[in-house]
């Protein structure tokens, strides 16, 4: 009878043991469906979806910071290529040199006033010039704000009778704004100045 006792409970403590077990492992796997319920839902929210021409297309978002240095130099082309890419036509120098003017404080305003003074947009326009620019590489210091940058570039003049080749390199400073339409990557150029902007090569397009 008392062997009997003794199998009852070891019976009963194999039971409850086998319940804790159940208790615990039933625990875990709720515990890490949840978590990856949660990692499944930020993996989605940083999947973002664009239609184009009908199509959806994934992109995938990510923290600015890792896109800083991207940004700032595509804020620097931007600008440069906004202000330097001038065609004969007032209107046309107006709607590209304001554009560039949202990009940068009041130093690109001065370089430009200068110009402007000096008869450089008017030349252009008199002269049926075209004016290109290719920027050739970006130089842009990360580590002490606000960002430094040096920027080196190709500037074409066409004109009629010949196509003038310049080197351009300028410099100044990135600081962080609130990003807008007019200026979406959120930086602004601030001391700006041209360091070299010479002829290099002068090419007749005529016989």
């Amino acid at each position: 009878m008392f062997n009997q006792f003794r199998n009852i409970d070891t019976a009963f403590k194999h039971i409850k043991l086998f319940s804790y077990l159940l208790i615990a492992a039933c625990i875990a796997i709720s515990c890490f469906a949840i978590y990856k319920s949660y990692q499944s839902s930020d993996n989605y929210k940083a999947h973002i979806y664009i239609l184009a021409n009908g199509k959806a297309l994934e992109a995938i978002a990510s923290d600015r910071k890792q896109n800083i240095p991207v940004e700032a130099r595509d804020h620097i082309k931007m600008f440069h290529e906004d202000f330097f890419t001038l065609d004969p036509d007032e209107k046309a120098i107006q709607a590209t040199i304001t554009k560039a003017l949202y990009l940068a404080d009041e130093s690109a305003k001065r370089q430009y006033d200068d110009l402007k003074e000096a008869g450089y947009y008017s030349n252009i326009v008199s002269g049926n010039i075209s004016q290109q620019i290719a920027i050739d590489s970006i130089s842009l210091d990360m580590k002490v704000y606000p960002y430094a940058f040096k920027c080196f570039a190709t500037e074409k003049l066409i004109r009629t009778t010949s196509t003038t080749t310049r080197n351009l390199v300028t410099q100044g400073y990135l600081r962080n704004v609130s990003r807008s339409d007019n200026n979406p990557h959120g930086f602004l150029i601030e001391q700006w100045e041209t360091l070299e902007n010479k002829d290099e090569q002068v090419k007749n397009t005529q016989p």
